[in-house]
C-alpha cells in the first residue's frame, strides 16, 4: 500500500546517506589529508544510518538517539542475531561525541583507529543490507 511505498522511500534515503558517508570516509582514509577523527566520526554516522534504516524496516520508526548499543538493543526486539555486531557498536560509540571534544580523547586519534572504525561500520552495513535486501 501507500505506507509500504513510503517506508521503502524512507529506508532508501537513509541508505543513500549512509553510502555517502562511506564514500567520504573511504576517500579520507585513502588520502589521509585530514584528521583521523573525522573518519571515526563519519564511520559512526554511517553505522548509525544503517541501523536506523534497519529499525524502519522492522518497525516503521527509530529513536532519535546516537548510541549504537541502544539502537542495537532496540533492533534486538526484532532480530536477536544483531548481538553479533555488539563489538562494532562498542568500537564506534565513542566517536559520535568524542570526536568533537578533545578532552574525551586527550591522546588524540590515529589512522589505525580510523581504519578500525571504518571496518566496523562496513561490517554493520553488510549485516543490515543482508536483512533489508
Amino acid at each position: 500500500m501507500n505506507d509500504d511505498k513510503n517506508k521503502k522511500i524512507i529506508i532508501n534515503e537513509w541508505l543513500i546517506n549512509a553510502q555517502e558517508d562511506e564514500g567520504n570516509a573511504s576517500v579520507l582514509l585513502k588520502h589521509k589529508d585530514v584528521s583521523p577523527s573525522l573518519v571515526c566520526f563519519i564511520s559512526q554516522q554511517m553505522a548509525e544510518k544503517y541501523l536506523k534504516s534497519l529499525l524502519i524496516f522492522y518497525s516503521n520508526d527509530y529513536p532519535k538517539i546516537h548510541d549504537l548499543v541502544k539502537l542495537g538493543n532496540t533492533i534486538g526486539f526484532y532480530d536477536k542475531n544483531i548481538t553479533e555486531l555488539r563489538e562494532f557498536f562498542v568500537v564506534l560509540n565513542p566517536y559520535y561525541i568524542g570526536t568533537r571534544y578533545a578532552a574525551d580523547f586527550p591522546e588524540g586519534f590515529t589512522w589505525k583507529m580510523a581504519e578500525e572504525a571504518y571496518t566496523a561500520a562496513k561490517k554493520i552495513k553488510e549485516y543490515v543490507l543482508g536483512k533489508i535486501k
